[in-house]
């Protein structure tokens, strides 16, 4: 069982965690990828069609897998941060994070005095509809990730003020939306792209922030793992299946 407590842990240790996105609307793929061993899954709300009342049942597979369930969220607004944590995600992973000033109202959604002014309410799933007691469960909402997406070249000059905001878990590097605006689009193995990945890892690291990345091959997988990334998202639970029905076909015609 993947906890919240155990995941930090394996970061502070400085331990590379592996999970997909998750597009499907079907928790079943969620508690596959639980029993499959991944450490957490990314519940998509950004690209992938989930709402909120799909989103509660994509929690629960997660938790009846024991893989930690991360939400990214569809923007940075209060709503959409508030509910995903008092669905009871573990983590949140806000999109197109721009400046520091960004960062810290997203900081102040998520948590709870004191450390931000999340909206407050315990009549929520998170809070087990209110059965937790009031002084532990607004302790233990406060421990949810926060992870910070940065994806364009125009962030790159305002990253160290971003990299200092306080509650900041985890910055993490969209590379197809980086590749874009670096003038090479989907290139994500361009050596600009490379490059870029490389300099916001080592600013990271210098702010002792763990960085994450997104990879569709176990090549770049390997590369950013062993340039120090440790939240690395592997590929997408539709592509996965795609790729594993596609090799099957062939399989059977090659038989």
């Amino acid at each position: 069982m993947q906890t919240l407590r155990s995941f930090k842990d394996r970061l502070a240790k400085g331990e590379p965690v592996y999970g997909p996105f998750m597009k499907s609307l079907d928790a079943a793929f969620v508690e596959c990828a639980g029993h499959s061993g991944f450490d957490f899954v990314i519940l998509d709300m950004e690209h992938g069609p989930a709402g909120f009342p799909e989103l509660q049942n994509l929690i629960r597979g997660a938790e009846a897998s024991g893989v930690l369930p991360v939400v990214r969220t569809y923007d940075s607004s209060e709503v959409a941060i508030s509910k995903a944590l008092d669905l009871g995600a573990k983590g949140v992973q806000i999109p197109q994070i721009q400046s520091a000033e960004q960062a810290r109202e997203v900081v102040k959604a998520a948590k709870y005095f004191p450390k931000g002014e999340r909206g407050v309410c315990r009549f929520v799933r998170a809070a087990k509809y209110s059965s937790t007691p009031r002084s532990e469960y607004f302790e233990l909402a406060n421990e949810a990730l926060t992870i910070l997406q940065v994806e364009g070249k125009q962030v790159l000059n305002r990253l160290d003020s971003i990299l200092s905001v306080e509650g900041l878990d985890i910055l993490f590097i969209g590379p197809y939306d980086l590749s874009q605006s670096l003038g090479v689009p989907g290139q994500v193995s361009h050596p600009s792209v490379v490059e870029a990945i490389g300099n916001i890892t080592g600013q990271a690291k210098k702010a002792g922030v763990v960085t994450g990345v997104f990879c569709d091959t176990f090549e770049a997988a390997a590369l950013w793992r062993n340039a120090g990334i440790q939240y690395l998202s592997y590929s997408v639970d539709v592509g996965i299946f795609t790729e594993a029905c596609s090799s099957i076909v062939n399989s059977l015609k090659k038989g």
